[in-house]
């Protein structure tokens, strides 16, 4: 769905904008929430036919045969997928969502992998307009402001509710987003969400030169600072923490999360060093203040600002100047490179995307002109006591996150010659469109093609997140195969392959489509404590997750771009903004492994773009 941005608010004294009372708030959320429908559990006939017709491109005749075997003992009247079924169903009738609990604990708080490049989204936003410190502190307070301007949205629950294709959508995952924090288990995570506590936060984190403040943003009224205010604030920050000789312990937080778990466990049985870490927890979002990485040329520049809001650049740069588990972290560069990181848990890009849209929006407006200044008390800069253990784990992370940034292959590409207007022009979907031409790229370079996943929105239901869109199908491969045989005539096949995944896309914004379901079933058996079904033990079902590609359409208003690391070590993330005229892509892969090289896909993307229209453009519209 396309983020919705609010309208610029018009200049109006901050005392119109008091938060209101989270009852006022609540019972209108409620009464949206409740009036959505629960996601559906697919039929298993269904699910079981789907999930062959996706394998069909992916293993071979023999294995497809064995995997055909597994499902019809698999779905025998009576047998264990009846059963599984009949126990998700019942799962669904108790619940708000039967998935949504299961999704964050297997996707994400039970994922061991470091959050930094394995799951947290980067986005870069337009290059601002500054090249000192006074223009990032200027840059900064605004876009403070800006956040709690959106949040006052959220707080008196005036956002308006988005809708796709004329349903309205969940809005739940805005109220996950702000005040929110990951925090590490020795085997398991959690996410804790200090918004709805009797006394909401009113404070943000400041990070500069690796040192952690916090920064109260409303007046003992409930309004919030102006931006002349914060800006003050923020100086005060800047100017008491110019030393850096300091500890980055804030880079324990891109450990594996085993690791993180242990040293967090370590690190807080120290009373101010948990006082500390709580009030990073506890914070709105956090800002972090960085300084400039090495000049890039201007073909080079959005690629290198992508990797540090992804990674923040090793241990020399600004991986320290983080706290890789708080849900939402705007970072701003001294050289006016800006974006944020997020925390994936809680949610999803389109809320992530809606807040950007606001807060681009508001950093642009002109000011008001605000006096009398009244002084405010200096922020609190948070003290950690440095135990020699803890000096060793913050040493092996400093060498894990190099390791990693040496690893990561970053390519983000401005694709100038098109965007969402060629595909429309020809009634085709420009998001099907991308997605064929991604097929296309890979064929053109491996020859085969790959298990892909595209997430797909589930928001139309409560407490939705996402399923997955199989990108690849017979259609595609069948037209991957044609584009480069003279023989062939491609156009119909191009549209059967952009409809086919038209089709699914559809399937899967209605709960219809499989990964979940099978998720579901395989989770139940687990709950059960029965014998693991065949199916979920077959070498199919491992090839169908090993995705290769791992895609994400993100829309926004502003021309932004978001980027996340591949989910496999073979394997690639794709990330897209589609424009009016022009397509925001971002391109990674891991140089450890040799198969892959994100630069070569990215020109393979363009390639695949140009030659598509190409053949559009030969073809009579007449007879399309």
């Amino acid at each position: 769905p396309n983020p919705i941005t609010a309208a610029p608010a018009m200049a109006v004294p901050s005392k119109l904008l008091k938060p209101v009372s989270l009852t006022k708030v609540a019972s209108r959320y409620l009464i949206h929430q409740d009036s959505l429908p629960k996601l559906p559990v697919p039929e298993l006939r269904q699910t079981c036919q789907r999930y062959l017709a996706v394998l069909e491109p992916l293993v071979s005749d023999e294995e497809l045969e064995h995997t055909r075997t597994l499902v019809a003992d698999f779905m025998v009247p009576g047998g264990v997928g009846e059963r599984l079924q009949k126990g998700l169903e019942r799962r669904a009738r108790k619940m708000d969502n039967w998935l949504s609990d299961w999704w964050l604990q297997s996707a994400y708080l039970e994922f061991r992998m470091p959050v930094v490049v394995y799951s947290s989204p980067g986005v870069v936003l337009p290059r601002a307009e500054f090249q000192d410190r006074q223009g990032q502190m200027r840059y900064a307070a605004k876009l403070i402001a800006g956040v709690l301007d959106f949040k006052t949205k959220i707080d008196n629950g005036t956002l308006p509710v988005e809708y796709m294709v004329g349903k309205p959508l969940c809005m739940n995952q805005y109220y996950q987003i702000l005040s929110s924090c990951r925090i590490p288990g020795p085997k398991r995570d959690m996410v804790v969400n200090h918004s709805l506590g009797k006394a909401p936060p009113t404070h943000v984190t400041v990070v500069h030169n690796y040192q952690f403040f916090v920064l109260d943003v409303y007046n003992s009224d409930g309004t919030p600072l102006t931006v002349d205010q914060i800006y003050m604030q923020l100086e005060k920050i800047w100017n008491s923490s110019l030393q850096t000789n300091k500890e980055p312990i804030g880079i324990l937080t891109s450990q594996h999360r085993n690791t993180w778990g242990k040293a967090y466990a370590n690190l807080i049985k120290d009373k101010t060093n948990k006082e500390s870490v709580r009030a990073i927890q506890k914070s709105i979002f956090i800002v972090c203040l960085d300084a400039p990485m090495p000049r890039a040329s201007d073909e080079m520049y959005r690629s290198r600002v992508a990797v540090q809001m992804l990674h923040g650049g090793g241990s020399r740069w600004n991986s320290g100047n983080r706290w890789f588990d708080k849900t939402l972290q705007f970072i701003i560069g001294e050289d006016g490179s800006c974006g944020l990181i997020y925390e994936h848990a809680p949610a999803e890009g389109p809320p992530i995307m809606s807040l950007v849209d606001h807060v681009v929006e508001y950093t642009k407006k002109s000011e008001m002109v605000r006096s009398p200044m009244i002084p405010l008390p200096m922020p609190q800069k948070l003290r950690f006591n440095i135990t020699p253990e803890t000096k060793k784990d913050i040493e092996k992370a400093k060498q894990n996150m190099n390791i990693l940034v040496q690893d990561l292959e970053m390519k983000v590409i401005v694709f100038s010659h098109f965007g969402k207007n060629v595909p429309k022009s020809y009634k085709m979907s420009p998001d099907a469109f991308i997605q064929i031409a991604l097929q296309l790229a890979y064929f053109r370079m491996y020859h085969v093609c790959c298990s892909t996943y595209e997430s797909a929105s589930l928001r139309m239901f409560r407490l939705g997140r996402t399923d997955t869109i199989r990108s690849t199908s017979m259609d595609s491969l069948r037209f991957a195969q044609a584009m480069d045989d003279p023989t062939k005539t491609k156009v119909a096949l191009l549209q059967k392959a952009v409809n086919a995944h038209r089709v699914y896309t559809d399937m899967a914004i209605r709960g219809q489509a499989i990964d979940r379901h099978l998720l579901g079933l395989k989770l139940q058996a687990i709950e059960d404590l029965t014998s693991m079904p065949e199916i979920f033990m077959d070498t199919s079902y491992a090839v169908a997750l090993h995705y290769s590609l791992s895609t994400s359409q993100v829309s926004a208003k502003t021309d932004c771009v978001m980027c996340y690391g591949p989910v496999v070590p073979d394997g690639y993330g794709v990330c897209y903004n589609s424009m009016q005229e022009h397509i925001n892509f971002s391109v990674s892969a891991f140089n450890s492994c040799a198969e892959t090289n994100a630069a070569k896909l990215a020109r393979g993307l363009e390639e695949a773009l140009l030659d598509m229209r190409a053949l559009l453009e030969q073809t009579p519209k007449a007879k399309l």
